[in-house]
């Protein structure tokens, strides 16, 4: 895609938890649900033909990309030029052959507009950028494209944030796909994955090796109070498998108080914060050597007052048991939870008994269901496990320098800004 630059020079899974055959305590594997939403990109359908864009001077026309005239755009268009030096973009038209006004904005770096939802298969669009010297001269450009055909072959893709939810501090920005994005994508799909954060809050994302997910977080724990504002701008983007993006997602949430749980397996107690101030400390007992819990950081991805484990389908005999369950906190896809376990209360602060869980007593498991929300952080040390990749939502536990190697785009020192 062309951007807007001055003089030539640019202006400044679940597929994924099946695969780990992780031992765990809990029911079978629970698939995602996914939100709706509405899109846009800058690469080329097949057959789309973009000009060269050579710098225009100050005052005459731009040259505007997609180029007069071109046929099979993606929906996922956005619209950019070349522009004079020491000029800026002031405003940028986008109306279809209806009549419709289309909405849109710049990208934070300047280098193109893009549109606020997907564009309209099969449909003509007209273009008007114009641009504004330091003198005050103006240069414009105009543009007429079309479209292309909706297309046969989609990926899925979710989004695991809903709007008007209150999380806590930990919750990431979780993107899954199915199938998996190419590598050689990455850095294109990671373009039009937007997300804003109030209080600003720098952030990057980080790609699951198999590119069936992606986590967007921040250096540190969300701020209390914070809204997170997420567009997934997939609809239509060209992938180079043939495949197109599906929708766009979008949801806004906030973030609710501090609320964190410490477990150490050397002394086997839980620790629980809120607000930085400790309110409680509980026994627990973990998963025994053969069957141990995953140390790491992880994250609470659902909560269900009463359910079923379930295991009969375990290879390892000694494994399979049906056990009705109270207060159970998901952490992980292999099934770790935090639960109610009275059967294992005399064990609780002394022994590790469980299958992989964080076994509490019920009148300690009723009391966290009733503090916690989806997103709270748990952070468990000593086991005889690391938590692996994918395993949950486990983007806090990797340190920040090594979080940042897994963006498919540079990432600024601190972290990104807002990207649109």
């Amino acid at each position: 895609m062309a951007g807007f630059t001055r003089a030539g020079a640019v202006l400044g899974a679940l597929t994924l938890a099946a695969s780990l055959a992780l031992t765990g305590c809990g029911d079978k594997q629970k698939k995602p649900e996914f939100v709706g939403g509405a899109g846009s990109s800058a690469s080329a359908a097949p057959g789309a033909t973009d000009p060269s864009t050579a710098a225009a001077p100050s005052g005459t026309a731009l040259t505007l990309s997609p180029a007069d005239g071109t046929k099979n755009r993606p929906v996922s268009t956005e619209i950019s030029t070349t522009l004079p030096d020491g000029a800026k973009v002031s405003e940028v038209t986008l109306t279809a052959a209806s009549g419709g006004t289309v909405e849109g904005k710049l990208r934070a770096d300047g280098s193109s507009w893009v549109p606020s939802a997907p564009l309209k298969w099969s449909t003509r669009y007209t273009a008007t950028l114009t641009a504004t010297g330091p003198g005050g001269t103006t240069s414009q450009g105009t543009s007429s494209f079309t479209t292309m055909a909706k297309p046969k072959s989609t990926i899925g893709s979710g989004l695991y944030l809903f709007d008007d939810k209150t999380y806590g501090v930990a919750m990431p920005v979780v993107t899954e796909f199915t199938p998996g994005i190419p590598k050689k994508d990455r850095a294109a799909v990671q373009k039009r994955m937007f997300v804003k954060t109030d209080p600003p809050q720098p952030g990057a994302w980080h790609w699951l090796d198999n590119g069936t997910q992606a986590y967007y977080r921040a250096p540190e724990y969300w701020k209390p109070g914070t809204t997170i504002t997420v567009r997934i701008a997939l609809a239509g983007m060209p992938l180079s498998n043939g495949k197109y993006g599906n929708v766009d997602r979008k949801a806004t949430a906030k973030i609710g108080r501090a609320f964190e749980m410490k477990v150490d397996n050397a002394n086997k107690q839980m620790t629980v914060y809120e607000n930085g101030a400790v309110v409680r400390t509980l026994p627990v007992s973990l998963g025994a050597k053969r069957t141990p819990s995953s140390s790491g950081t992880l994250v609470v991805m659902e909560k269900k007052e009463a359910t079923v484990f379930d295991t009969r389908d375990d290879p390892d005999p000694a494994n399979r048991y049906v056990t009705d369950i109270q207060f159970a906190q998901r952490l992980t896809w292999g099934g770790e939870y935090i639960h109610a376990a009275p059967w294992s209360e005399d064990k609780q602060g002394r022994v590790n008994v469980s299958h992989g869980c964080v076994n509490v007593s019920t009148a300690n498991a009723r009391w966290l269901f009733d503090k916690t929300r989806i997103g709270d952080p748990i952070t468990i040390k000593g086991t005889e496990r690391r938590l692996a990749a994918g395993n949950g939502w486990t983007a806090w536990s990797l340190s920040w320098s090594d979080f940042v190697k897994g963006s498919a785009l540079p990432v600024p020192e601190g972290g990104s800004g807002p990207a649109l």
